[in-house]
């Protein structure tokens, strides 16, 4: 039984994907992840230098899209797979409406773009 949806980061130069996973309970977890470090410490790097929380930039595309609200603390680790991981569980009531997850999917997908390399940078 499939336990999550997986969207390949387009243009981004490295293997990238976001994706929705499903948890203990109802909880979904949105994510973005790669096995690149080097596109892991681009984003960081971004974060530090731009001085905003990721959280931050997360509610701006939400907000675009019409949802209010706060986003939960994005956890950001290695994970036992050798993943380089940006996640946080859907707020409550959120997993419940598939308008709602397609819009924390998008927003992650908006924000992390925007970040390090995962847009692709620019073409010389």
């Amino acid at each position: 039984m499939p336990d999550r949806l997986r969207c390949h980061a387009k243009d981004c130069p490295e293997p990238a994907w976001y994706e929705l996973a499903a948890a203990a309970g109802d909880t979904l977890i949105v994510r973005f992840a790669t096995p690149d470090r080097w596109l892991s410490e681009s984003i960081e790097s971004d974060l530090m230098h731009f001085g905003d929380p990721i959280e931050e930039l997360v509610e701006e595309e939400l907000a675009e899209l019409g949802w209010k609200g706060k986003v939960p603390t994005i956890r950001h680790f290695r994970d036992d797979a050798r993943l380089y991981t940006f996640e946080n569980a859907l707020p409550a009531g959120v997993a419940g409406d598939p308008a709602l997850v397609a819009k924390f999917l998008f927003a992650y997908e908006a924000a992390f773009r925007a970040l390090g390399d995962v847009g692709g940078g620019d073409e010389e």
